[in-house]
């Protein structure tokens, strides 16, 4: 008896974008590994943080011609069965028309309990692949701590705590710990 050949589901990031712009507008998915994964909406502290990073970051990157945006996915020639959608991208230019960037400069993701690990895991993996990236910022929800992935040209890591401040030459300024877990 023949078996059948298993076909491979995941999507590639065309599939991807044509399948998620059907989706209704109050649903966000994101790609990873070739699965589209629903987000969930974030709680209250999340989101407190998301807007601080995203307040102060946006001020630093007008001057450079940049700016800050939530929700944009990331795209990467290097591996097309992702698209991941970090809590803050910084891009350069103009402002992307589709949702979807390539070139970001900054991204900030705010590590959930509940998304942890494929942050810190996949997700960085995936955004070391992206070659205009210079600075991943992982923040922790739960305590003053963040995480700054530099490329110089190898990726290093540093952990910014409480009173400390994140350089970012990038921008032309810095981010202040304090800062973002204000309020």
């Amino acid at each position: 008896m023949a078996v059948p050949a298993r076909r491979d589901t995941r999507m590639r990031v065309s599939e991807y974008r044509e399948w998620a712009a059907a989706r209704p507008d109050d649903e966000r998915w994101e790609l990873i590994e070739g699965v589209p994964v629903m987000m969930s909406p974030a709680k209250g502290r999340h989101q407190r943080i998301v807007m601080n990073i995203a307040k102060r970051l946006d001020d630093l990157a007008e001057r450079r011609g940049c700016g800050a945006y939530p929700g944009l996915a990331i795209l990467s020639e290097a591996m097309d069965d992702y698209a991941p959608i970090p809590d803050v991208v910084v891009q350069c230019g103009a402002p992307p028309e589709d949702g979807y960037t390539s070139d970001p400069l900054l991204v900030a993701e705010v590590l959930s309990p509940s998304t942890l690990v494929l942050d810190r895991g996949r997700k960085t993996e995936f955004y070391q692949t992206v070659p205009s990236l210079a600075v991943l910022l992982l923040v922790h929800q739960n305590e003053a701590r963040v995480e700054v992935w530099r490329r110089a040209p190898d990726w290093t890591v540093e952990v910014a705590g409480p009173g400390a401040v994140i350089d970012l030459p990038e921008l032309g300024g810095g981010l202040s710990v304090a800062e973002i877990y204000a309020r």
